[in-house]
Order: C-alpha cells, then sequence, then structure tokens
C-alpha cells in the first residue's frame, strides 16, 4: 500500500482525492495548507505527494522548492487551475515530476499517481518500514523497534499494531478492528479487544514518550503523537 500526501485547502476536493485513492488501495493523508504540508513532508515517507498550488500560509511552488531542499526524489504532482504552458513550465521549474489542471478526472489522477511510483522506484518501500515518531516497524523481518530499543510482539499483537499504523490519526472502533485484525463480527460480550490494547501499551507505550495509542471514550482507539501533559 503506498502512501500519498494531499496538500489541498479545498476540504471537498482534498475528500475526492482521498476517498478515490483509498478505493483503490492507497494510504492517503491531508494536509490542508503549505506549512502543514512541509512539517508532513519533512517527517513522514510518501511515495507521492499532491499539491495544490493556491495554498496557505506557503504556496505551492514555494512548497515545491522547500520539499526539493530535503528530498529530491519524492514524486510531485502539481494539481491546480492554472493550465497555461507558462504556468507549466513555472511548475515544473520549481521541482514538480507533473503537472494536472483541474478540472480533472480521478481516473487520470490515478493512471499518473501509478506512473510515477513505478518510475521512482520506491513502490514497495512504504510496504516494508512503517515508522511513526520513533517506533519502526520492519514488514519484511517482522521486527519492532521504539527508540532503537526491540520490542518482542506476539504474531497478533503484530497485526493489531500494523492496523493502528496504517491508520495513524484515525479513530478505530471496537467493531472496525475486531473485522479488519480478528476477521469477526465485534461481540460486545467480550473484551478481547482491550485486553490485546492494554498488552500492545504496555509494550510500545510504558516505558517511552510521547505515549502513541490513546482512548476516545464512546468512540474507540487512535494511534497518534501528541504531546505528553
Amino acid at each position: 500500500m503506498s502512501k500519498i500526501l494531499i496538500v489541498e485547502d479545498e476540504p471537498k476536493v482534498a475528500a475526492f482525492i482521498k476517498r478515490g485513492l483509498e478505493e483503490n488501495n492507497f494510504i492517503a493523508e491531508i494536509a490542508k495548507d503549505g506549512q502543514e504540508g512541509l512539517n508532513q513532508s519533512i517527517n513522514e515517507f510518501y511515495n507521492v505527494i499532491i499539491l495544490d498550488l493556491n495554498l496557505p500560509l506557503i504556496n505551492g511552488l514555494d512548497l515545491c522548492k522547500q520539499i526539493r531542499l530535503v528530498n529530491s526524489k519524492v514524486p510531485i504532482i502539481m494539481l491546480t487551475a492554472l493550465g497555461t504552458t507558462e504556468d507549466k513550465i513555472i511548475g515544473f521549474n520549481s521541482g514538480a515530476d507533473d503537472y494536472l489542471v483541474k478540472p480533472f478526472e480521478f481516473s487520470e489522477l490515478l493512471v499518473r499517481i501509478k506512473a510515477l511510483i513505478k518510475r521512482s522506484g520506491n513502490d514497495e518501500l512504504i510496504s516494508n518500514i512503517l515508522k511513526v515518531n520513533d517506533l519502526e516497524m520492519n514488514l519484511d523481518t517482522k521486527v519492532v523497534k521504539r527508540a532503537n530499543k526491540k520490542i518482542e510482539l506476539t504474531a497478533k499483537e503484530f497485526m493489531l499494531l500494523e492496523f493502528f499504523i496504517r491508520n495513524k490519526d484515525r479513530v478505530l472502533s471496537r467493531a472496525t478492528i475486531a473485522e479488519k485484525v480478528w476477521d469477526i463480527t465485534f461481540d460486545t460480550g467480550t473484551n478481547v479487544i482491550d485486553v490485546y490494547i492494554n498488552f500492545l501499551r504496555r509494550k510500545i507505550d510504558k516505558d517511552f514518550s510521547p505515549k502513541l495509542i490513546h482512548t476516545q471514550v464512546g468512540m474507540g482507539y487512535v494511534l497518534k503523537v501528541e504531546n505528553d501533559k
């Protein structure tokens, strides 16, 4: 599953792209302004970054240039209503790999994303190593480390943690976890989900900071990075 960053300040457009990508088995994250996009592009690995040009705080052209200062390889697609030849030349000179004019067909965007991933040769990287903060999961060796300390997990704990990482910042209900990790329909009479969450917390959170697994009362659990209070 390749990971895509969508830097777009129009909520409907961002949601449309995110939904389409997830329906095609991509992991998609949204940054709502240029500064947020810059922070995420520096702190996370992405197979492709999709940039709007007219962004708050940092515009798309400047953002593209700043990303290129720290990452010369990640494929960048500019997605904008500015479609003249001059606009495209400026975009490519700023470091973009591709340029798609709004309005656009999602199928065309999808084809371009897949072509860039294939051309860049990094389509497998995100599937092999997953990272959140100082937590690292290697899907090939099945080794999990936090702050470079190896953490021993059972097979089911490993599956649960992988599901959390792939859904970082998303609140996951017990029913969703039961379906996706245990492949069962959630039984409200059992506490197996909570038990395994506690097992995982003891191993990856107890002796480390910041805490990564959080409880959303009445809704479920979420893996996210936030400052300890």
